[in-house]
């Protein structure tokens, strides 16, 4: 893994497709000095922190760090602590450990579970591809909500929203 001091683990969530803003603007960006103005766009653009404050987004995205993988690399493995949310800026990953494997590429992101309950993760995440990621750790994401409760009350809806949603499609 070349994403300096990040451990592994991942729950999948893909981005839907109808998200082109977020994936032109992940293609049309060159991502070797990402700033935090950088990350806060690409954070606003997510539904799990679209509906933050410009405050609180920009607070979150001050925590963003940038990590590249060579084809192989594991970015996280199945059954190891969730310990940070990732969202792939360019590349492509293979996700095992569902039955049968998909391809995760620009836009995808997985990990916002563990942002709250660090639970193991779900599956192996390999990738297939150079790829670029930007990673939220959890430590440091739980400091900024116990500073910040209503932060996490944001993204607690957002994530019911989602589970209701998954619900109601099954």
């Amino acid at each position: 893994m070349l994403a300096r001091g990040v451990p592994d683990g991942a729950r999948i969530e893909a981005v839907p497709k109808d998200e082109s803003r977020l994936r032109q603007m992940l293609i049309d960006r060159s991502w070797e000095r990402p700033t935090t103005r950088d990350w806060e766009n690409v954070l606003s653009a997510l539904p799990l922190f679209s509906t933050l404050s410009t405050r609180q987004c920009r607070q979150v995205a001050k925590l963003a760090q940038f990590a590249w993988f060579a084809p192989g690399d594991v970015l996280v493995k199945a059954g190891e602590p969730g310990d940070a949310f990732y969202l792939i800026v360019s590349g492509k990953a293979k996700l095992d450990g569902e039955p049968g494997a998909r391809t995760l590429a620009t836009g995808d992101f997985f990990g916002e579970m563990a942002l709250l309950d660090g639970e193991p993760r779900s599956a192996t995440i390999t990738a297939t591809t150079e790829l670029q990621a930007m990673i939220l750790p959890r430590r440091a994401f739980v400091k900024v909500l116990e500073q910040e409760p209503r932060l996490a009350l944001t993204v607690m809806a957002e994530l019911a929203a989602r589970v209701r949603r998954l619900e109601r499609s099954i």
